[in-house]
């Protein structure tokens, strides 16, 4: 897959619904669950950070329930791709982008939306053929006013923002003229997975479709 194909399958993901729920999930036995509610919510497309030892099996087990696109995110490395790709996903998030990540993503076949957190990188990235990407860490590198700046003179980046993004500053985000979606953890809070509150990230997800 080249890089351009990439980012037109990327581009589409972003244009399904404002917000990319961002999951860090430690029990497998409760994706398809949280999968089905947040796709119940308007939600379909779903990253799995490979941040738990669970992370591979919670993607197969979402990989199964009908209208939801999962993919994997935090890809450090091939291994990671090689795996992530096993498990089902369909595409890859970087919190970064290496040459290595990258080569071992259009080998694969996989989407990648990559991470940038400056002129330099976005441009980079760009020059590679990579017209849409994840801005990381969103606020701590300024927020939607940097982000703003950044997408001033490099127009032909579509972003999507990452990293503290919540329902009180995902709104300054979404009205960017460069920004498609955000990506965020709040619809699927810590606790009401816990509590198999299903109903209420079903909620919070309709909350967020509505944020455009």
């Amino acid at each position: 897959m080249t890089p351009q194909d990439a980012s037109v399958e990327t581009l589409k993901l972003c244009e399904l619904a404002p917000v990319i729920p961002v999951l860090v999930i430690h029990d497998a036995s409760i994706a398809q669950d949280l999968a089905r509610a947040l796709v119940k919510g308007g939600l379909p497309v779903l990253e799995v950070t490979l941040r738990t030892p669970a992370a591979l099996d919670v993607i197969s087990e979402m990989a199964q329930v009908e209208g939801g696109i999962v993919g994997a995110g935090t890809l450090l490395t091939p291994s990671d791709v090689t795996k992530a790709v096993a498990a089902g996903a369909r595409f890859g998030v970087s919190p970064g982008a290496t040459d290595t990540l990258l080569d071992a993503a259009e080998a694969a076949d996989l989407p990648m939306l990559p991470g940038a957190a400056t002129s330099s990188e976005a441009m980079r990235l760009l020059e590679r053929g990579y017209s849409v990407q994840k801005f990381f860490p969103a606020e701590a590198n300024g927020g939607a006013a940097a982000l703003k700046a950044i997408g001033a003179p490099i127009p032909q980046v579509t972003f999507c923002p990452t990293g503290g993004i919540s329902t009180k500053n995902a709104k300054d985000y979404l009205s960017l003229s460069n920004t498609r979606c955000v990506g965020g953890s709040w619809v699927a809070p810590q606790a009401l997975i816990d509590a198999k509150d299903w109903d209420a990230i079903t909620k919070l997800a309709q909350e967020a479709c509505a944020l455009v």
